[in-house]
């Protein structure tokens, strides 16, 4: 073998991990473009059907339409009994609600339980953990007959009212590992400035708690709005109806159903959840990669 082809074997070899180091970034992109697409495809029927004829939407699976209209927009904003605002508002009614209820109850229960000493800390955290794993399905019966004896059925008391008891005991436990990630130091400089337990909470603890407060704030949001089981069993007046009991009513088993206008009202009801997570990200990511959570 002459000196020029070891060369040009010797540069071919070098030049081919050149190349695939080039190439592979390009290829990940373009698999990660395609899952994407594929994930989102869904989502994209939707909004594309919703303004497609009722007649059309079921004959053609593709993203690509050629006959768009906005009346399904406009005939679903007053296809039920009452304007979709109505239902909007009532659902921004249980989630402003919710939403406040768990910042205050779970970030002061998360408190006592990461700072305070009290007799069955250790089981009572334990027994917080498990209702973790407890399916709603097994407590909506009893709640049920403590809400209806208290005469709270048909309103939205049920549905906020538990937020206001640290309930939600995922919240709970997030906080808890925020809280123990805050050097003890803090809370030992307060205390000699004169700050007692609740200083402390308020004017230490409480403001290092923006992350995990941002997270607990964009879940309680997103699943309280999304929620459809426990609305549908406690309101049953149709002016009392939230958004997912409100798409429902668009489906009819013994008549036909308006799909066109369920997608519509469906694709007006996700902007408040793209909104919040949009605007809440960033501190999604931080709360969750500080919380000791994997």
């Amino acid at each position: 073998m002459t000196t020029e082809t070891m060369r040009g074997a010797v540069a071919a070899r070098r030049a081919a991990p050149i190349s695939w180091v080039r190439i592979r970034p390009v290829l990940i992109h373009l698999g990660l473009a395609v899952a994407a697409l594929v994930m989102l495809y869904p989502v994209i029927w939707m909004v594309v059907s919703s303004l497609r004829p009722g007649n059309e939407i079921f004959r053609d699976p593709s993203i690509l339409a050629k006959d768009l209209r906005i009346e399904n927009y406009r005939v679903g904003w007053n296809a039920l009994t009452e304007p979709f605002t109505r239902y909007l508002l009532n659902s921004a009614a249980v989630v402003l609600g919710s939403v406040l209820g768990n910042l205050v109850s779970c970030s002061m229960a998360a408190y006592a339980f990461a700072r305070l000493e009290f007799v069955g800390k250790k089981f009572w955290f334990a027994i917080m953990l498990l209702s973790i794993m407890l399916p709603i399905h097994v407590v909506i019966v009893p709640q049920y007959i403590l809400f209806s004896q208290a005469g709270w059925i048909n309103t939205f008391l049920p549905l906020v009212i538990p937020k206001l008891l640290a309930t939600d005991a995922f919240f709970v436990f997030l906080m808890v590992q925020f809280i123990r990630g805050i050097p003890r130091e803090l809370d030992e400089a307060a205390r000699i400035d004169g700050c007692g337990r609740g200083g402390i909470f308020l004017r230490v603890i409480l403001p290092l708690m923006v992350p995990a407060l941002a997270t607990t704030a964009i879940f309680t949001f997103i699943w309280t709005w999304n929620d459809f089981f426990s609305q549908l069993i406690y309101l049953t007046d149709p002016k009392m109806y939230t958004v997912p009991v409100a798409l429902r009513s668009f489906v009819d088993s013994t008549a036909e159903s308006s799909w066109g206008s369920m997608f519509a009202m469906s694709v007006v009801s996700l902007i408040p959840i793209f909104l919040a997570f949009l605007l809440g990200q960033r501190f999604l990511i931080k709360g969750i990669a500080t919380t000791g959570i994997k």
